[in-house]
């Protein structure tokens, strides 16, 4: 078998803004070469009808047709930048959407159809790659890790990557590359529908609204309040695992402002549940590009807080590569997850292949 070759990764997350899409050459254990990347931005009438079904089991037959076909109009565009043609790529790695997360009941959602996707593509495709460890009682998330510790060789430890999508999660890479990750809490889901309802726009470009506010004390207690927070690790959410309520009568810029500080204030309750706390974070997902977010992080943890293109990264390709990644660690039969990072009970491999 082939041990190393080019892979497509694809990711839409928790935010279902759009399709982000990256190639690299990869061996599953390390990353041998990067290709382009690029981020395609959902129709915003589809962004609405895919919003509608979040949190359900299923999706219309035709919403998961659409999503696919827009996967695929994606990795054609990713050849066209890359000027490879399809028998280049080896593999696609197919993250889908989540539309529900409960491990606690063994379950997990992400909707895409892999079959539609490698037959449109002529690429083959690994997706639904969380099931196996959901099954095997793990939390099925994060699942980025191993491709952040197969990136964070050279970096001084312990570090933090600190991944800012609807939901935050954590990957904490120690002195011995021990890893541990688990969701902190909220990221970008409560402010996005915060700025949907009283604003119409989609999120808080730039922070502009938050920046404008002020965190109203009593509301962010009772935001903390949640047991979650106290849970050892591993431990994961759904994007809807939190209550906005507390903050509903608050202005606009108030509200926004007690969001983000609900965000950062979660990272830091984090430190709490590493061996060692790290004397820096590196930061990912679309929270970065918010300079209200990176401010309250920077004053809630103390230390060095860096958007990853700090030490060389691509902020927002990482989920996409990741992806890409462990579609190639599935083929070859390599763990996607680990004890420390998910909760199982071994190392597990998983996904399901579509020629």
């Amino acid at each position: 078998m082939q041990t190393d070759g080019w892979v497509i990764g694809l990711m839409s997350g928790t935010s279902n803004d759009g399709v982000d899409a990256a190639l690299i050459r990869t061996d599953g254990r390390a990353v041998l070469e990067f290709g382009p990347w690029r981020s395609d931005a959902y129709d915003p009438a589809f962004r609405d009808r895919l919003r509608r079904v979040l949190g359900q089991p299923s999706a219309p037959d035709a919403l998961i047709a659409e999503l696919t076909a827009a996967h695929a109009s994606s990795v054609r565009a990713l050849l066209h930048d890359a000027d490879m043609p399809a028998t280049a790529i080896d593999l696609i790695g197919f993250h889908g959407q989540t539309l529900l997360h409960e491990p606690a009941v063994g379950r997990t959602v992400q909707i895409g159809d892999g079959a539609a996707l490698a037959k449109a593509t002529g690429i083959a495709t690994i997706n639904d790659f969380r099931s196996a460890d959901v099954a095997a009682g793990g939390e099925g998330a994060p699942f980025a890790p191993l491709y952040h510790a197969a990136l964070a060789g050279p970096l001084e430890k312990p570090v933090a990557v600190l991944n800012i999508g609807g939901v935050a999660n954590v990957t904490w890479i120690g002195p011995d590359d021990r890893l541990s990750a688990f969701d902190t809490g909220p990221g970008n889901a409560l402010l996005d529908d915060w700025m949907v309802r009283h604003s119409g726009a989609a999120m808080d470009r730039d922070g502009k609204l938050a920046a404008t506010g002020k965190v109203d004390d009593s509301a962010l207690r009772q935001l903390m309040a949640n047991r979650y927070f106290d849970r050892p690790p591993p431990k994961s959410l759904d994007r809807d695992a939190f209550d906005a309520g507390p903050v509903s009568a608050l202005a606009p810029a108030d509200g926004a402002a007690t969001l983000v500080a609900f965000t950062a204030t979660s990272v830091a309750a984090a430190r709490a549940h590493m061996p060692i706390a790290p004397a820096r974070w590196v930061v990912t997902g679309g929270g970065r590009h918010n300079p209200t977010v990176m401010a309250a992080l920077q004053s809630a943890l103390g230390v060095a807080v860096d958007p990853v293109e700090a030490v060389g990264w691509r902020g927002d390709a990482l989920e996409a590569e990741a992806f890409g990644f462990l579609a190639m660690r599935s083929r070859l039969g390599l763990p996607l997850s680990v004890p420390t990072t998910t909760g199982v009970d071994r190392p597990m491999t998983g996904g399901r292949l579509w020629q």
